[in-house]
């Protein structure tokens, strides 16, 4: 072979594979958009089935705040005797079981949401053994929980608003 039939051949195959090489990275970068929108398209459809299911679960979860509000919680749990450690205890049974059957919502709610209702739900508990530690009985109780409340915000009020502020950053 001599040297001009080899220039000859490299003058043929060098567009041929330049061509293929630029085919080559047009074709990739096609199929790379492609699944990125395949991606765009299935996340989109995801996030519209999922938002009535993350709105229930705020839905859920103020409701269960407003449960477990010391001032309702003291109106629709009444005392069965003057015992303030049976009222004490039967409160916090009733928080605790209205945490248990919102328990699962966690996973529609963000982490920072769900601390915020875990520390009302803690703080009303505290709130609740704090006012039993200096009552003498059951009704005392109830009248040293409502006092304190006078001078603050209930930590589910907070929580409550923390879940409002969140849910309407969803539509910004």
């Amino acid at each position: 072979m001599d040297f001009s039939k080899i220039i000859e051949l490299l003058a043929y195959t060098l567009p041929a594979i330049i061509t293929g090489l630029v085919a080559y990275y047009f074709f990739a970068q096609h199929t790379k958009n492609e699944e990125g929108r395949r991606r765009y398209l299935i996340h989109k459809e995801a996030q519209k089935n999922a938002l009535p299911i993350r709105l229930q679960a705020y839905e859920r979860l103020v409701l269960f705040l407003e449960r477990i509000n010391p001032a309702k919680l003291l109106i629709r749990v009444a005392p069965h005797s003057s015992d303030k450690k049976d009222y004490e205890e039967y409160l916090i049974a009733q928080i605790e079981q209205e945490y248990e059957h919102n328990l699962t919502q966690q996973i529609y709610i963000s982490g920072e949401a769900w601390d915020v209702i875990m520390t009302a739900k803690n703080a009303t508990i505290q709130t609740i053994r704090k006012a039993s530690m200096g009552s003498d009985s059951a009704d005392k109780m109830r009248e040293a929980i409502l006092t304190d409340l006078f001078d603050k915000q209930s930590p589910s009020s907070v929580a409550v608003a923390y879940l409002k502020n969140e849910v309407g950053e969803m539509w910004s």
